[in-house]
């Protein structure tokens, strides 16, 4: 089956040629036809399957043939939102690639982009709009984009919209949006939260879906190696130069331990860059294209910001830190493998990841084996390393013995190096001694409390053993 069956219009099909396409993948070849037929779709795929395509396509045959045209002609007719800015980057030059014969323009918003560039470009006029959902109310708010002529709406990779807790931006801008309208949502998963959503913003929708949502592509080796935390970047320069790796991203669970794994990189002679949310625009786009051309052997990346890298030619996928969410397990490791071509995922899994391992092995119904690295050994420091996740806060989460509490029975930890587990101030040690006055436990210290006439000395042995409770939950700093 080719593209020539959907009915496109020359000029699509000119710029489809011109980028080297000749057969459809399967989701675009379930999603391009209930598209061009103006249906609102729900579709399912995951990552590295064609999805952009599968709704760039209908986009632009639809405003080719005039759909939405208002008078000035100024107004986008379409909207795609996308949850980074690499993503949005990545849709606003697959429109422009398969509509380079065509008289339409695109034009992306982002974050950490300069602001009167952004302005210009709208007012020159942008039939598609590929934007990310802050920065777009950002334009709203200053009434620099006018969404009143918006046919056609794409959410991209709405699950992760959802994760990273823009489901308010997105109901906002909606809200500016006529509801007359096409609606195309896309998503590497279906959740109850994906599905609550599309019950509210599209109607009599179509759902397609490709492959099973749980499982990685079948081109993709899987491997997981006992690695103690400490040992973990030892083992990871030993095996790029074991296994002579060329284009390699690694994936971390922080911004921080993304830059501390480049630098060592670096300095083992190992070209590198790190891409996360604290890098600049510039810094991005610069570390991303040197891995595109080469320059960069390895790209090391958190989460949200390897989200919308497509990259051809990647062999490995390194999960240096096991990611907390299987579903961010099966995104990752779909960064290689793309289109049909193989690829080889690594997984470090420490003593204290193990949890995380479970969790991946439950989501996908398998179980996996995890053996050591052929010819790799931790040295004894190494492999005794305690490793301290962050906390929310982004403190490290204290050490305890699980003392339970003398009343409620909770398990309440005990601080080894006495510090508040909230505030990080040095708790001055204390017997709970009640206060003679006010009755309240106080810390004891070596002073005696003053005495006033008439009232009774405090009694010391009137003791009660009470530790705060505190915890600390999730994993933050992505």
């Amino acid at each position: 089956m080719g593209f020539t069956t959907f009915g496109l219009s020359d000029h699509i099909m000119k710029g489809i040629g011109a980028a080297g396409y000749t057969v459809p993948t399967p989701i675009q070849i379930l999603a391009i036809e209930p598209a061009l037929a103006g249906r609102d779709i729900i579709a399912c795929a995951q990552t590295g399957t064609g999805k952009t395509a599968a709704f760039v396509l209908p986009i632009l045959h639809h405003l080719a043939s005039g759909a939405g045209v208002h008078a000035g002609g100024k107004l986008p007719r379409a909207l795609v939102l996308t949850p980074t800015r690499e993503l949005c980057q990545q849709v606003q030059l697959a429109a422009a690639k398969y509509g380079k014969f065509l008289a339409l323009r695109s034009t992306s918003i982002y974050g950490g982009a300069g602001m009167e560039q952004q302005i210009k470009a709208l007012r020159r006029g942008a039939d598609i709009v590929v934007a990310t959902p802050g920065r777009l109310l950002d334009h709203m708010q200053r009434k620099t984009v006018d969404l009143s002529g918006i046919r056609i709406l794409v959410l991209d990779e709405a699950d992760r919209m959802l994760d990273m807790g823009f489901i308010n931006d997105v109901r906002k801008i909606i809200a500016a949006i006529p509801s007359q309208r096409q609606t195309m949502l896309f998503s590497a998963t279906i959740s109850a939260d994906i599905k609550t959503l599309a019950s509210n913003i599209l109607r009599d929708p179509q759902t397609v879906q490709v492959g099973e949502r749980r499982n990685p592509a079948e081109t993709i080796v899987q491997h997981f190696y006992n690695a103690p935390q400490g040992a973990k970047i030892d083992l990871l320069v030993h095996a790029m130069e074991a296994e002579q790796m060329q284009s390699v991203l690694v994936f971390s669970r922080t911004k921080h331990g993304a830059d501390k794994i480049s630098r060592r990189l670096e300095r083992t002679g190992i070209a590198s860059a790190a891409i996360h949310s604290n890098r600049t625009q510039s810094q991005r786009e610069k570390a991303l294209e040197g891995f595109k051309e080469g320059k960069f052997r390895v790209l090391v990346a958190t989460d949200i910001a390897a989200r919308g890298i497509d990259v051809s030619g990647i062999s490995h996928v390194i999960n240096y830190d096991v990611p907390q969410y299987p579903e961010d397990y099966i995104h990752r490791i779909g960064r290689t493998g793309r289109a049909g071509a193989s690829g080889d995922a690594i997984t470090f899994v420490s003593r204290e990841e193990q949890q995380y391992l479970t969790r991946i092995e439950k989501f996908v119904g398998k179980r996996y084996t995890v053996n050591a690295y052929p010819g790799f050994t931790a040295s004894p420091q190494q492999a005794q390393a305690h490793v301290s996740f962050p906390s929310r806060s982004g403190r490290t989460a204290p050490q305890h013995d699980n003392t339970r509490h003398p009343q409620s029975g909770r398990t309440a930890p005990q601080h080894e190096n006495k510090r508040h587990p909230q505030s990080g101030r040095t708790a001055p040690k204390h017997d709970n001694t009640r206060h003679p006055q006010s009755g309240r436990t106080v810390p004891h210290t070596d002073k005696r409390y003053p005495v006033q006439p008439g009232r009774k000395k405090p009694d010391h042995k009137k003791m009660e053993s009470y530790s705060s409770d505190s915890s600390g939950a999730g994993w933050s700093n992505y």
